[in-house]
């Protein structure tokens, strides 16, 4: 066997438990940051809020959910290729749905660019709404890891 493969498959469970924390600090930033973007786009440009709204957003964005990205996303490909299974319909249907979490990602970071330089690219209701993908994603995640349908 692999040597690779025998490593992954003796650390699995560090491997699994890893993955989890990431994801559950992911899931935090991208349940959180449009939360703050619901209050920032109420914010008058320049003033005291906005300016601590892009310090908060920053922060989060930067030392926590892209991070944690990272990581899910790396132990979570480590943990595939441990328990074999990129061969598995769910896992595929996971990855789908990993990967709509990271074009939100991608989009609440384009935003928060624009937030910095005092722009408002949408209004309050838009990140209300926005804060419900991340919501639906891991819901259906979870159903597709626990439940492995299309095995």
């Amino acid at each position: 066997m692999d040597p690779l493969l025998d490593a992954l498959n003796a650390g699995y469970f560090w491997l699994k438990a890893l993955h989890i924390v990431a994801v559950v600090a992911w899931m935090a930033g991208l349940f959180y940051l449009p939360r703050l973007f619901v209050y920032h786009a109420d914010a008058a440009p320049g003033g005291e809020a906005s300016e601590t709204f892009k310090v908060m957003e920053r922060r989060l964005l930067k030392a926590i959910m892209n991070p944690a990205m990272i990581a899910t996303w790396v132990l979570g490909i480590l943990t595939a290729f441990a328990i074999g299974a990129w061969a598995d319909g769910w896992l595929h249907a996971k990855l789908l749905f990993v990967l709509v979490l990271t074009g939100v990602h991608h989009m609440l970071a384009r935003d928060l660019k624009a937030f910095a330089a005092d722009a408002r690219p949408h209004g309050a209701r838009y990140y209300r709404l926005l804060n419900e993908v991340p919501t639906l994603g891991l819901i259906l995640i979870v159903l597709l890891v626990v439940l492995k349908p299309f095995s």
